[in-house]
This record gives structure tokens, C-alpha cells and sequence, in this order.
């Protein structure tokens, strides 16, 4: 039924990001974080209004009150050709946004003492690294680093290790160490894979069945995994460039930490109010994975260039990283978390206020998201501190990396 009052809505009206899929939450105000409120009718018609101007192919918005959804709709299209709207229960992929929800059932499983942070991943593996056929190419070198035994799980959720993003970006398609474990910051996707490794070895099981059995199942969301399903199939949102034409499908294989989940706006809602409501983890760990353990002075998340300076958007916000999480540790709302996710073809952003439980996310299946979150954030969640040049959530960075080769 819920498809159809979409499909129809899609029938009458104008093609194009005007097009605005039924609410499933519609509560009569949406509260800000100044305590301003907003209708959900003047959300609903600045969201159409900015997601149109920046060409969003589709979107889902979702705002948590109190540790509870609010709000939430979708726009524009999930495929073309035909024509399909985008829902706010449609599969998208959450890129990077996969790394801080799996961060959250790697804490599960150190509450549940199955898990140890601080142990060296050398000393969790029976073998050396590159005994093992997934890192036999890859990992060669890094055993021999001096560095490489003092590395933890803690450091790589935490982006603290010294790997760079992936091996695949090294000159020699090889993992190697940039600095002294802990002392530096630099995202890397391939250090969130390598906690997944470990893990997976020590329960003899893929990630995919582990956080379904752990996390999504016992939530009950349905249209989350860390693989596609084929019943995701009927409410699946495709991907689109800038130019708004198709990229790809959203089929995510194999399992990765790193970046491979596709979820739906209503399912990470439902997340973080299950993680606000202590279901998923004690408060006592909850706040252990939000604690900094590093804080960031860097003018960008990822540099446009080398030796960049420090930026002051890091000291005014507090910025820093806890086990899988950014951080805001100073805000005149409180202590705040946020997860971006990065993809071709899908632009996505979560951020929440810890003490007033308040949260917006946003998922997209457009290279164009980005454009959209400044405008967005700021008129319906009322947020002022977004380090945006630090995300990189600026018209002339997203320009400048868009040249990039």
C-alpha cells in the first residue's frame, strides 16, 4: 500500500525533484537545536526547493526529537526508466556510514568480552598477515614494519594507524605505514577491513551473517544489510552522476566493513534510537565509543594537497575521532557524533546531538548530495557546527576534488 500512495503520487505530479514521496513520520513541528521550530510543511517545501536547485536525482531526510523520528521524507527518483520514486523505506547505499555502524557491533562484541580494542592485531591472528590469501599481495611489507605489532583495532577504527585509505592507492598496490601508529590522523577504509578480517577469523563466519545475526535482525530493519538480498529488489534506488544520468545499481558484494551496507533512511532511524534507547549497547559503552581518543587539527578530512595547514573549524568544534565515530566535543548544543558516506553516486550524511538526542540524516543516490547538505542541516536541524570545510561540504572543495585525477 505504501509503494502504491507513492507510485501515485509520482503519477500526479510535475516529473523532477518536486515529486515528494508520503511522509511515513510527519509529527506537526520538527524542534532545532536552538529550540525553534519548523513545520513539517515549510521542511518539506525548503528540502523540495534546495534538493531541485543542486539537480539530487533522490533523497531521504530523516530528523530524531528526543531519541525518537520526527520526520521523514523522501524525494525525487530512485530509478529512471522507468520513472520510480524514491521512498524513505527505499535501499540505498550507505557507503561509509557502514564503517560507524559496524564500529557499533564491534563494541557489542567488546561488551560482551569477545572482543578486545586494545590487543594488537598481530597478536589476534594466528598467523602473520600475509599468510592469508586476502593479504598475500597486499601485506608483504607491513609485517616487517617495526611499527606494524603495536597496531590495534582501537587505531584503526579510529583512523590512527598509518594505512592510507586503501592499499589500491599506494604506488606499489601495497600496505604501508605513514607515521607512528597513533600519533597521526588519516582515514583509511582498508584498516576498517582489516578489523573485519580479524573478527571474521575468530568467529569463522562472513561479516554480513555476523551484524545480520547481531544487529539488524534482532531491530527488526529490514531493508539494511551488508550485502544485497534479493528482496531488496522491489525498492532498490539505482545511482546517478552530477549530470544526473545512471551510474550504477545499487548491488553491494562482497561484505565490507569499510563501505558496503545499503540501508534505508527509516532503518537508520530506527538505529539510532535503538542505540539512544541502550538496546544495542549499555550506556556505559555507548560512551566509551564515543570518548575522543584523537583529536583532529587538520583543515581537511581528505587533503587537497600535501602538508595542508591546520584548520580552524577543528579547534572551535572540538573535532575528533572515537572508535569508529566523528566527533564534535564542543558545540552550544552538547557532545555530538556524525558519519559521512562517500560514494559514486551516493552522497550521505548523520549527524546526532548526544543530550538532546536530536539527529538528521540524509541518504542520496547523486553525486550532487553534497551540495545539498549545507543549506539543508542548517535550515532544518538549526546547525550551526558542521566543520564543513573539514568535510569537505563546500562548493570549491567538491570542485577542486572532482579535478582530481
Amino acid at each position: 500500500m505504501k509503494f502504491l500512495l507513492h507510485l501515485a503520487a509520482l503519477l500526479t505530479l510535475p516529473s523532477g525533484l518536486s515529486q515528494t514521496a508520503a511522509a511515513q513520520k510527519t509529527a506537526p513541528t520538527i524542534r532545532r537545536l536552538d529550540n525553534t521550530t519548523l513545520t513539517s510543511a515549510e521542511a518539506d517545501t525548503f528540502a523540495q526547493k534546495t534538493l531541485t536547485e543542486a539537480h539530487v536525482t533522490g533523497a531521504q531526510i530523516a530528523i530524531l526529537n528526543d531519541g525518537h523520528l520526527t520526520w521523514s521524507y523522501a524525494y525525487g527518483l530512485r530509478s529512471r526508466n522507468p520513472d520510480l520514486p524514491m521512498t524513505t523505506e527505499t535501499t540505498t547505499w550507505a557507503a561509509s556510514i557502514t564503517k560507524s555502524v559496524f564500529s557499533t557491533y564491534v563494541m557489542q562484541l567488546v561488551e560482551h568480552h569477545q572482543f578486545n580494542l586494545d590487543t594488537p592485531v598481530a597478536k589476534q591472528l594466528p598467523q602473520p598477515l600475509d599468510a592469508y590469501a586476502p593479504y598475500k599481495d597486499t601485506a608483504s611489507d607491513i609485517v616487517n614494519d617495526p611499527a606494524w605489532p603495536s597496531i590495534t583495532p582501537r587505531m584503526l577504527l579510529s583512523h590512527t594507524s598509518g594505512l592510507q585509505n586503501f592499499a589500491s592507492i599506494e604506488p606499489d598496490k601495497k600496505m604501508h605505514l605513514h607515521f607512528k601508529p597513533g600519533t597521526q590522523f588519516l582515514y583509511s577504509g582498508e584498516g576498517i577491513n582489516l578489523v573485519q578480517f580479524v573478527i571474521e577469523q575468530q568467529f569463522r563466519k562472513p561479516m554480513d551473517e555476523l551484524m545480520q545475526a547481531a544487529i539488524f535482525a534482532p531491530l527488526g530493519i529490514t531493508q539494511t544489510g551488508l550485502i544485497y538480498r534479493k528482496e531488496f529488489a522491489a525498492n532498490v534506488a539505482d545511482r546517478f552522476d552530477g549530470d544526473e544520468k545512471f551510474h550504477a545499481q545499487t548491488k553491494r558484494f562482497p561484505a565490507r566493513a569499510a563501505g558496503s551496507m545499503t540501508t534505508s533512511v527509516e532503518d537508520l532511524a530506527h538505529f539510532l534510537t535503538a542505540l539512544f534507547s541502550d538496546a544495542i549497547l549499555k550506556p556505559s559503552t555507548r560512551k566509551a565509543m564515543f570518548a575522543p581518543y584523537y583529536a583532529i587539527h587538520g583543515l581537511h578530512q581528505f587533503p587537497l594537497a600535501a602538508n595542508e595547514p591546520e584548520g580552524t573549524e577543528a579547534a572551535s568544534t572540538g573535532l575528533a575521532y572515537g572508535v569508529g565515530w566523528g566527533l564534535l566535543t564542543r558545540t552550544p548544543y552538547g557532545p555530538a557524533f556524525f558519519k559521512e558516506g562517500h560514494g559514486d553516486g551516493a552522497q550521505n550524511y548523520l549527524l546526532c546531538f548526544e543530550r538532546r538526542q536530536t539527529c538528521m540524516i540524509i541518504l542520496t543516490n547523486s553525486d550532487n548530495g553534497e551540495l545539498a547538505f549545507r543549506p539543508l542541516f542548517e535550515h532544518l536541524l538549526g546547525d550551526t557546527v558542521t566543520p564543513w570545510e573539514w568535510e569537505g561540504y563546500t562548493s570549491t572543495y567538491i570542485e577542486a576534488a572532482r579535478k582530481q585525477p
